[in-house]
Order: structure tokens, then sequence, then C-alpha cells
């Protein structure tokens, strides 16, 4: 007997259905966050969260388990290196899912899978703010590196300078881009 064994079809043969959901599962975790459809979506979360649920134990067994379902080593390493520590503390509820709306073309309820602790990114800090910190005679902080400024170009062609100045600008577009534009329809990625 079948009791408790539903599986979402995704109105797919079950290779290819098996096919799909590998391929979703390892781009989230390559990616960590996925825009796909709802049905999809509520498909491939309990297996991911039984990976990472492996991974938070680093053994032989959960890795080769792991590969099974993965099939790449590199994904693998990831997933037990980076991924999985981030959720060591976290009993369950490592994605979340996300609505979006509904795709143009055939109204299906479209949605963001992503894991819940994204890896943080580091922000890069922007050189034109201590470009101006100089000018105004105030030395760039110590955390920031020291701003680079390319006078020598302007050296090179101080003619050039003058002339663009003084010329009138050019419109930026054509008129028939500017018509398409206003006439063409906007679409969505998929």
């Amino acid at each position: 007997m079948r009791h408790g064994k539903t599986k979402y079809q995704l109105n797919r043969f079950t290779s290819w259905r098996e096919a799909t959901v590998k391929s979703l599962v390892r781009n989230l975790l390559t990616y960590e966050s996925i825009k796909t459809t709802e049905i999809r979506a509520k498909a491939i979360q309990p297996l991911v969260e039984k990976l990472i649920t492996l991974g938070k134990e680093d053994s032989l067994t959960h890795k080769r388990r792991a590969f099974d379902l993965l099939q790449d080593h590199a994904l693998v390493n990831r997933l037990f290196a980076e991924i999985c520590p981030r959720f060591k503390n976290v009993p369950s509820g490592c994605t979340r899912i996300l609505k979006v709306g509904k795709r143009r073309g055939d109204n299906a309820e479209m949605v963001l899978l992503q894991l819940t602790e994204l890896k943080k990114k580091e922000k890069k800090v922007k050189q034109v703010k201590e470009a101006k910190e100089i000018k105004e005679g105030k030395e760039p902080s110590a955390t920031q590196p020291p701003a680079t400024e390319k006078p020598a170009a302007e050296e090179k062609h101080p003619q050039k300078t003058e002339k663009t100045k003084d010329a009138p600008k050019k419109p930026s577009k054509k008129f028939l881009g500017g018509i398409r534009n206003i006439f063409k329809k906007e679409r969505d990625s998929l």
C-alpha cells in the first residue's frame, strides 16, 4: 500500500520528473536562490532540506548519499563545506518560498525559492567618496584603500576636453529607435 507517499508528478514521466527535480536542486544549491513555479518549488523543497540535514554531519556515508542525488563532486564539497555549516544550529526550515507573481504566458504562479541563510556579500567601497575627501582636504578613512586618480589621461589630451565642453550635445537616440521603444512589448524572461 502507498500510504503517505505523495509526489508531485509535474506532468512528466518518471525519468523526466527525476531529471527536472535533480536539475532544480543542483541550481538551488549552486545559486542559493532560483525563480521557478510554485509546484516545482514545493516538489524540491523536501529534498533540499534532507540534503542540508545530511550535510550537518560530515561523514563519508552522508557524502555518498548526497552524491547519489547531486551527481557532482564539486557541488557535494560545497554543500558540506560552505552551505551546511550555516545551518548547524537550525533544526529545520532551511528554505523559503516567496511569491513573485504570475507568469505572463500561462498565468502560472511564480515563486522565488531560496535558502534562509544566504551567503553574505562583502560591500565594495566606492573610490569616488575617497576622491571627494581628498579634494576637501580630509584624510580618507583607515579602513578604505587609497583612491587612485587618473589625471594623466586629462594631461595627454587637454584639447579634446575643451572641444567637448563647447560642442552641442547630439541626441542620444535616433527618432525611429525612440518610437520602437514605445511600441515594444515587455517580455518576461523564463
